[in-house]
């Protein structure tokens, strides 16, 4: 017999993503060979700062309020990206804390993620499932919690990361619902995925996601002001045999995307509240999602899909012949670094595989150009490029270096064990 509805209530699924890169300095071709150290300190300080103070503590605050007034009915899972949880316990250690205090709650699921946000899984999948793995720790020593479920950055999913979820253990997935996968399916259910039916895959409704991200303050949309009222009346729209709304959202929503002073933080708050008043529906967790209803059907992806821009693919960090070069100098030492023990090298790579260097260099226009222009710390693409690439000069010529001084050490090592069975 299979799982049923608690209560016969209609499920929201909230998840909320954390990620911010290391931001790199302006870095010149005459630093190359010179200076190895690539970051803007400064720079990644103030905006960790502002955006705890403007966003984490806050929505933190907020969720935690509703919790402890609904400690059965409010339920929220996170994916935290691990170059975020670095800068956090190096800036702003309360934000830390203060998730920790969630979790403790026992209302808030974390799930696993590649450590630095890349796209690895395209090119090194040995370096990705590390990544996991070391994600999968940092989550253990911060938060004490073993995470049960995978998300790719920005939801990148095909069946090669259902092939690694189901060769690591997560049982769930989560991606877009993208229309050009689903076709006339609904993003409303659970699916499984059909290469590895032990998979199972939650699908972001992106229309009503998009609705609070994206739309909430734009005075030109047609259905601006959003209210809590009209949100809900769109829910309560739906066909009540879909089974799981699932809103997945970039935290910088509550405070970034959307401030404080234009509601956003009232919105959420007045939301959550009159939808546990209903009692029709029931906020769960993704794991707790995958507990209480069964797949309707199963998904064959073979294309890589995301939530990122209007084409949902992977066209916004490797869409150019400048993301390309970019990708693939980082990764033509991959094959160093799998035996590399330098923590410094190995530190670096973590840093620059971050997904957002390659975003800051894409060459979309219109609607697609501006949300990358929001974002990128560049006057333009080509910037983000050059700037990239002299970094990535100073890196590979420590790698290859690193190579030869080990190289060189196996030869005196070699050579010292010959002179010694010669005195035998």
């Amino acid at each position: 017999m299979g799982k049923m509805r608690t209560n016969n209530k209609c499920i929201i699924c909230l998840f909320f993503y954390v990620h911010q890169p290391f931001r790199l300095k302006t870095y010149r071709f005459f630093n190359i060979g010179h200076d190895h150290y690539y970051y803007d300190d400064q720079i990644n300080r103030n905006i960790i700062k502002n955006t705890a103070l403007d966003c984490y503590l806050p929505a933190n605050e907020l969720l935690m309020t509703i919790m402890k007034k609904h400690p059965e009915d409010f339920n929220v899972s996170f994916g935290i990206s691990g170059t975020a949880l670095e800068q956090l316990k190096k800036y702003t250690p309360k934000v830390i804390d203060s998730f920790r205090q969630l979790y403790q709650t026992e209302n808030v699921e974390f799930v696993a993620e590649s450590y630095s946000n890349s796209l690895a899984m395209f090119t090194n999948q040995p370096e990705y499932k590390k990544q996991i793995e070391e994600h999968s720790k940092s989550l253990k020593n911060y938060f004490g919690c073993t995470p049960k479920v995978l998300v790719n950055a920005n939801l990148v999913y095909s069946n090669e990361t259902a092939a690694l979820a189901h060769e690591m253990g997560f049982k769930t997935v989560l991606t877009e619902g993208s229309s050009q996968v689903l076709g006339w399916k609904s993003s409303n259910y659970l699916y499984s995925s059909e290469p590895y039916p032990d998979v199972n895959l939650l699908l972001r409704n992106y229309e009503l996601s998009d609705d609070i991200t994206f739309r909430f303050s734009m005075s030109e949309w047609s259905e601006w002001p959003l209210t809590a009222d009209k949100f809900i009346s769109w829910l309560n729209a739906i066909d009540p045999k879909e089974q799981v709304i699932n809103l997945f959202m970039d935290y910088g929503t509550l405070g970034i995307y959307q401030n404080a002073e234009i509601g956003i933080f009232h919105f959420m708050n007045d939301f959550v509240e009159k939808i546990i008043k209903s009692g029709k529906w029931s906020f769960k967790t993704v794991s707790e999602v995958v507990e209480t209803i069964d797949p309707v059907d199963s998904l064959n992806i073979s294309e890589a899909i995301s939530w990122a821009d209007q084409d949902r693919n992977t066209s916004a960090w490797l869409g150019n012949e400048l993301q390309q070069e970019a990708f693939n100098s980082l990764y033509s030492v991959s094959h160093i670094m799998e035996a590399c023990t330098d923590k410094e090298l190995l530190s670096d790579l973590n840093k620059l595989q971050t997904c957002d260097h390659f975003y800051y260099m894409s060459t979309k226009c219109f609607n697609d150009g501006a949300v990358q222009r929001f974002f990128s710390p560049y006057k333009s693409p080509y910037q983000a490029f050059v700037n990239y690439m002299n970094v990535i000069s100073d890196f590979l010529i420590r790698v290859h270096e690193y190579e030869e001084q080990k190289a060189r050490s196996i030869k005196r090592k070699q050579k010292y064990q010959e002179i010694f069975m010669m005195t035998l």
